[in-house]
């Protein structure tokens, strides 16, 4: 065993360990102290083996036990955790990230897709150098870059201290917490480390596991990201440090920010270095001695891309010396010393690497393409609707396939056709659903799951709209804790929400008695709702937030919307037949009469509010952007409450656009062109003083 690698060679839990362990229960203290100080340092070592060498010696459930063994010790004696391998499950969750100041300066890099631009940058390098009286070697150093998120990490007296997000440049966001999850971040350095270390590092999401993880998502019926470095970005900035954890980030380190300089003399020195002191490298590097080198490693990595389990989108090319680094200095915005050879955009054809099927809150299957990152009309697309099992067939569309991606409507992606019938044989659309295996039905090119709220999927979408901000707004139920309620068998349907105790939920993973009883508080809180939000939480097909508060209106009680024929109810405003149709064949549904029934044994909709003024009468307005006063539903329903319409689109009747935060470009576009009032958010609520109706 190599001395570097620090480890006690009577250590037990190196080599072939032994997991058949005593009960902790009964254990003498000083006994199991040591024990734990034992297994910290195999963990670091396997870690290094398994991360850095990627040359592990022991099997992942060999490991797990290990780890699992470590945790019980330090939870039962109460054992100082603050560098234990143990900490990587995440800690206590922030209201918000801190911004901190960074040790050096992050700077970013000269670039192009040039070549003739990055021979420029050779004959300034060499210019500039003569002109320092510099005569020694012109090498430079080739590595592949890495398209994630750029962080500083620090080390002092080599144990993890902190780490933050590049930001300006100068400061990023602190998010010490979540770095700490990702297992290939060393919590203690090994080897002749430095005292103090601060290195730069791209933390990113392998692609193999994102397009996992995005399955996972769309399967759910929830956004997919876009591309791994979305991913990547999405997580580390995650409050809770547990939900980062259970993401599959990873991260090479690439660059010496302050500390360290004694051992070097090249910036190709870091390949040694790092490894040694237990900091992953990629083994992509090349030394060259020209800059046609440099172009040819460029051009490699690019035809070798898709090989590779991460997104790359250049090769960055640097000075090797760093005394001539120093020579050169850098500008206010970019090391003179350094150039990133950009690839090309990518162009609209792609490969399919999945094709999975989610389930929506209705039961419609919708089938997605899962694709290698394609730029299309300026947007990265990772994912495109097939649409329906009939739009599949007419592709006649495989797994392996390059097809051509379009935009349609220029916001939507989908296959647009099969260039190259790469698979075996094309997609065959399941004949029971994916989640539930129920047998599929059946409407036209349409796929239907009939298990309605049976089935886990259709019940998790229910619950997540259900207390969604629009509907009852439970802040405690979001995606991650819905889908554990129902793992845990908790909750079958809707009414279990409301039987729901303290005691059931504080026993559950990432759980304590204060989160449960802010849960059990806030599902109280929503016993009585206005009969409109209740409408809207229930999800009825074709009922949004204005439909459900004019039934809301129109009938006053649950009941009466309820037992409501499709003619009367046609005789609500924007309710015509389709939608009559859709309401009545909703609450007559089986599965959802009985489901009803609890759920109003726990729930008493409250009879709608008489409406308001007509202070907005005749006046119609169009919403875009987020308000800080209101979210977007309750001022549509405030304008409509006081005789004002409350539309969608921008037109020639439309009165007044109101613009918040992050709008819409069109909705702005179409009002100029129509020529209507612009508002933002404190000339809204001028407006609104002005009628009296703040």
């Amino acid at each position: 065993m190599d001395s570097s690698e620090q480890v006690s060679a009577d250590n037990p839990y190196v080599w072939n360990p032994d997991t058949d362990f005593e009960s902790v229960d009964g254990l003498d203290e000083s006994v199991a102290r040591e024990q734990a100080e034992r297994l910290r340092e195999a963990i670091r070592y396997h870690d290094h083996r398994y991360y850095v060498k990627a040359d592990p010696v022991i099997d992942d459930r060999t490991y797990d036990a290990l780890f699992t063994r470590l945790e019980r010790l330090e939870e039962t004696f109460d054992l100082d955790r603050t560098d234990s391998p143990t900490q990587r499950v995440g800690g206590e969750p922030v209201d918000e990230l801190e911004t901190v100041e960074h040790v050096a300066p992050m700077r970013s890099l000269d670039q192009s897709g040039e070549a003739g631009e990055v021979r420029a940058f050779d004959e300034r390098v060499r210019r500039n150098l003569a002109d320092a009286g510099y005569d020694g070697p012109v090498e430079y150093l080739c590595e592949p870059k890495f398209d994630g998120l750029s962080v500083e990490v620090v080390y002092e007296d080599g144990v993890y201290e902190r780490a933050a997000t590049r930001g300006d440049g100068e400061q990023g966001d602190d998010v010490t917490e979540q770095v700490r999850t990702i297992p290939s971040v060393p919590q203690r350095l090994r080897g002749d480390h430095p005292d103090f270390l601060a290195v730069r590092g791209e933390v990113y999401m392998p692609r193999e596991a994102f397009q996992a993880y995005n399955r996972e998502r769309v399967e759910r019926d929830e956004e997919p990201f876009a591309n791994p470095r979305n991913a990547a970005a999405g997580t580390l900035r995650q409050l809770d440090p547990s939900v980062v954890a259970e993401r599959p980030l990873d991260i090479f380190f690439f660059s010496l920010l302050d500390g360290g300089d004694r051992f070097l003399d090249a910036n190709s020195d870091i390949y040694d270095l790092f490894p040694d002191w237990g900091l992953r490298v990629t083994d992509r590097v090349e030394r060259v001695t020209d800059i046609e080198e440099a172009i040819a490693y460029r051009d490699r990595l690019l035809d070798g891309r898709e090989a590779f389990d991460y997104e790359i989108d250049g090769a960055v090319i640097t000075l090797d010396d760093r005394e001539a680094c120093d020579l050169l200095g850098h500008t206010a915005r970019a090391p003179r010393w350094a150039f990133a050879y950009k690839f090309p955009a990518r162009s609209g054809e792609t490969t399919v690497r999945d094709i999975v099927v989610q389930v929506g809150r209705t039961g419609r299957l919708t089938p997605v393409a899962l694709l290698d990152p394609v730029e299309v009309g300026g947007v990265t697309v990772s994912r495109a609707s097939l649409h329906n099992p009939e739009e599949i067939a007419r592709l006649s569309v495989g797994v392996g396939d390059t097809v051509r991606v379009k935009r349609a409507g220029d916001v939507i992606p989908d296959v647009a056709e099969v260039v190259d019938a790469n698979a075996e044989t094309p997609y065959s659309f399941p004949e029971t659903c994916p989640v539930c295996g129920t047998p599929i039905e059946r409407d036209g090119p349409l796929a239907f799951c009939p298990a309605g709220l049976s089935c886990p999927a259709q019940l998790a979408e229910t619950i997540q709209h259900y207390a969604s901000r629009e509907a009852l707004d439970i802040e405690g139920l979001g995606e991650q804790r819905v889908q554990q309620l129902l793992d845990a068998g908790l909750v079958t349907e809707l009414a279990d929400l409301y039987e729901l105790t303290v005691d059931d939920l504080a026993e559950l993973e990432g759980w304590g008695e204060r989160s449960a009883r802010k849960l059990v508080d806030e599902l109280d809180a929503t016993r009585d709702p206005p009969l409109a939000d209740f409408l809207t939480a229930l999800g009825i097909p074709d009922v949004g937030a204005t439909t459900a508060r004019q039934l809301s209106e129109h009938f006053g009680t649950f009941e009466a919307v309820r037992s409501a024929s499709e003619t009367e109810l046609q005789s609500v405003p924007d309710v015509g037949p389709t939608v009559a149709a859709s309401i009545r064949g909703f609450f007559d549904a089986d599965d959802l009469v009985r489901a009803l029934d609890r759920l109003l044994d726990h729930v008493d909709p409250q009879a709608a509010e008489a409406t308001g003024g007509d202070e907005l009468d005749g006046e119609t307005f169009v919403f875009t952007g987020s308000l800080d006063s209101f979210t977007r539903t309750e001022a549509q329903e405030l304008v409509e409450r006081h005789g004002g319409s409350a539309t969608s689109s921008v037109s020639g009747n439309t009165d007044y656009l109101v613009v918040g935060e992050n709008p819409g470009q069109r909705k702005r576009s179409d009002a100029d062109e129509h020529g209507v009032t612009t508002l933002d958010e404190t000339d809204f609520l001028a407006l609104l003083d002005e009628r009296g109706l703040r």
